[in-house]
């Protein structure tokens, strides 16, 4: 995706309507998407190929100039002449968010563009640590996809790590870890979000074992995350955010320095204690942003 952002300021009510005048001063693009978790692991330091589908238009060129200035491989990608590129507009004034234009046609991917990006993928990953799947809802994963991505990562012994969606119900079977937020995983079992600890304990538990994966990394916003695994307790994880000003991509984030963390061979909590001080740290910024390792070991020398 391609996302923009429109800065400006406000100092009086529209007359045609009861909306703020936004008056503009700066606009600026950034890889959106699964394209900011390549963002995410380019600041890091870790060279990253993206795979996924963009239109043959001026967007979607503008997207690829963007991943090849921060040196992100683009070898996966194909252009599709019938899914434009989805774009996310966001309009901000005094570091709030004013409104959010999308432009996307969602479920326009044909069997034969999953097919293309589905054979570049399994050509890239050979020469990979780790596997991401961000999945969107934009209509690119389904199941035999994400099956045969992930059969091919487990045979390779290259771990994988996957970003749910709750509008498209998938199994994630040889997955090495999942990441849904509460809502995914609430939706994901069919039930009404709940903010009470032994619901969020025990729907953990139920998608550890439905997806059959080595680590299910529950996310919960400003209380933090849990971490479940196999055969083991619960391994709960307080927020270190300081400061709350923008939380777009924060995920994006949290998955980057995982799969940094697990391609490293870090404990599945040491990775997801330093993917926790890393989202502490980008909530903090406004806009999609990333976070540099020097950062991290700030934040991890702060907290000790």
């Amino acid at each position: 995706m391609l996302d923009e952002f429109i800065y400006g300021r406000v100092s009086r009510i529209s007359p045609e309507a009861p909306v703020p005048v936004v008056h503009v001063e700066k606009e600026v693009s950034y890889p959106g998407g699964s394209a900011n978790v390549g963002r995410n692991l380019a600041s890091l330091g870790i060279h990253t190929e993206l795979s996924g589908t963009i239109g043959q238009d001026s967007a979607g060129s503008r997207l690829l100039s963007l991943l090849r200035h921060e040196k992100i491989g683009t070898s996966g990608i194909c252009r599709s002449h019938s899914f434009p590129t989805i774009r996310k507009t966001r309009i901000l004034a005094r570091h709030q968010q004013v409104v959010r234009v999308d432009r996307e046609s969602p479920d326009h991917i044909s069997a034969k563009e999953r097919a293309a990006v589905l054979k570049k993928t399994l050509q890239i990953l050979p020469h990979c640590d780790a596997l991401i799947l961000e999945d969107y809802g934009k209509g690119l994963f389904d199941q035999d996809f994400v099956d045969a991505l992930l059969t091919a990562a487990s045979a390779k012994e290259i771990p994988s790590l996957v970003d749910p969606n709750i509008h498209n119900p998938l199994h994630w079977s040889e997955a090495t870890l999942v990441k849904p937020n509460r809502l995914e995983a609430f939706g994901s079992l069919g039930r009404p979000d709940s903010g009470r600890k032994e619901d969020w304990l025990s729907a953990g538990e139920e998608l550890l074992v439905r997806w059959s994966c080595q680590h299910l990394l529950l996310t919960l916003g400003e209380h933090g995350m849990i971490l479940f695994q196999p055969g083991r307790k619960p391994y709960p994880i307080a927020s270190r955010a300081r400061e709350v000003y923008d939380v777009s991509g924060a995920g994006d984030t949290v998955i980057s320095v995982l799969a940094a963390g697990l391609a490293s061979k870090l404990s599945g909590p040491i990775a997801s204690e330093l993917a926790n001080l890393a989202a502490g740290i980008v909530v903090g910024k406004l806009g999609t942003a990333t976070v540099s390792p020097t950062e991290i070991l700030e934040a991890a020398r702060h907290h000790g």
